[in-house]
């Protein structure tokens, strides 16, 4: 017996190769299809990877702004004991702000926005004030959650947190 061997020719190769291709997408669409719709992990506070461990409340001193650029923020202490986190990117276009500790004040490279020590415009063109995270104070450890930004206006002293 002899084997007979199928030939294919170029239009045949071409036109299974995008019936291959169709299907390899239609199963994609369907799996990301799936996962939209099924419940699974959701971002949440709960999810460690969003709490942010800051320090000590006794190590932190008060009058200072400290960086946390994997955390996406600065810790700013007050005179007064409270504390704030700010987000790190301005209101504006969302250019990195740097911490001037002689000016006392935050400034964006690329627009020339300033901001004071609690995250109010004083030189736009930055529309508002910068965004806050909440910060949580638990034995004495202090910790921000950046599962999400709070938009603010402007500094409220109900933004401070107190050990």
């Amino acid at each position: 017996m002899k084997e007979q061997k199928e030939h294919i020719n170029r239009r045949s190769f071409i036109k299974r190769a995008w019936a291959w291709l169709g299907a390899i997408a239609f199963v994609e669409l369907m799996a990301i299809t799936f996962n939209m719709f099924s419940p699974g992990k959701r971002k949440n506070a709960a999810n460690s990877s969003f709490i942010k461990t800051a320090g000590l409340v006794d190590d932190i001193v008060p009058g200072t702004v400290l960086p946390f650029k994997n955390g996406q923020f600065y810790l700013a202490r007050y005179a007064d004991g409270g504390f704030l986190a700010l987000s790190l990117i301005c209101t504006h276009l969302g250019c990195s702000i740097s911490w001037d500790g002689q000016k006392e004040q935050f400034v964006c490279p690329c627009h020339a926005s300033v901001f004071d020590d609690k995250g109010n415009v004083l030189s736009p063109p930055a529309p508002r004030a910068l965004d806050a995270y909440k910060v949580i104070i638990e034995d004495g450890v202090v910790m921000v959650d950046t599962s999400h930004k709070i938009r603010r206006k402007r500094f409220e002293k109900s933004d401070l947190v107190y050990a």
